[in-house]
């Protein structure tokens, strides 16, 4: 409310309006969307976040399904072969880093229970792969060998007080998360590539992850044309992951065509 208190007389109604009409909806639906790409710092940003369309809701439900889908598998076959522990330390950060919010600011039941999932899941990930008996045992730390803490988390914390809206720890950090999550997917990728092939269900994880985003990127295009919905940072950082997960795609979409799996340039 600090940014609406300067705005002129008019506006504030209009806002007060939209937060009302927000807040109904709300009320009627009992949910509201988790948006990966807009922090939470003031109420203003709230009728904006009330406008579910079907690509925020897609996405949200693929990268809640792509979780799911990992733990249904560890938990199946005791067996974490070819997933990357690192890449899921780099998501448990992310979602810390984001939703930092929890503690101060109510959205929804639905927002809330989404983040506090996205945060728990894949902690219980890294618990499973790192210290949980017979899972733990199957852990390739050779091969998952990419070092985030050296290459990527000083440049993302870089640019997250670069690009923050203002310096305050909550924004910072983000903006970071939306940098790191850009880049989130890298140790997976190369663990991939380290070995012969790649795991029906392993890559139907990643797949969803990268569908998850895609439909993100839907979601911004459906915004910016319906409501002038406008963020740089997190389209940039969107891009840059979508990019990551080109030439993932283009193998993945070729084995699901010939019935086969998987198998990335570099496999022998």
């Amino acid at each position: 409310w600090e940014h609406c208190s300067r705005a002129p007389q008019d506006m504030r109604l209009r806002i007060g309006l939209e937060v009302a009409l927000a807040a109904a909806l709300s009320d009627k639906h009992g949910v509201l969307p988790v948006d990966h790409g807009a922090p939470r710092r003031n109420l203003c940003c709230l009728a904006e976040a009330a406008a579910m369309n079907i690509f925020r809701l897609c996405g949200d439900m693929l990268h809640l399904g792509s979780i799911m889908l990992l733990i249904f598998k560890l938990q199946r076959s005791k067996n974490c072969t070819g997933v990357s522990c690192r890449m899921q330390e780099m998501y448990a950060m992310v979602f810390c880093f984001r939703y930092l919010d929890l503690f101060w600011s109510f959205i929804s039941l639905y927002n809330s229970v989404m983040k506090i999932i996205f945060i728990t899941t894949t902690i219980y990930l890294v618990y499973m792969m790192r210290f949980k008996t017979p899972v733990c045992q199957t852990y390739e730390r050779s091969n998952d060998s990419f070092k985030y803490e050296i290459y990527l988390l000083a440049p993302c914390a870089v640019l997250g007080l670069i690009f923050t809206d203002e310096y305050k720890i909550p924004d910072i950090l983000w903006s970071m998360s939306i940098w790191l999550e850009s880049v989130a997917i890298l140790p997976q990728l190369m663990m991939m590539q380290k070995g012969r092939e790649v795991e029906n269900l392993t890559s139907d994880f990643v797949g969803c992850l990268g569908a998850y985003r895609a439909f993100y990127i839907l979601n911004w295009i459906y915004r910016y044309f319906a409501e002038d919905y406008v963020n740089w940072i997190g389209w940039v950082g969107g891009l840059i992951q979508t990019a990551l997960y080109c030439d993932f795609f283009y193998y993945f979409a070729k084995s699901k065509w010939y019935g086969s799996k998987l198998v990335l340039p570099g496999a022998s």
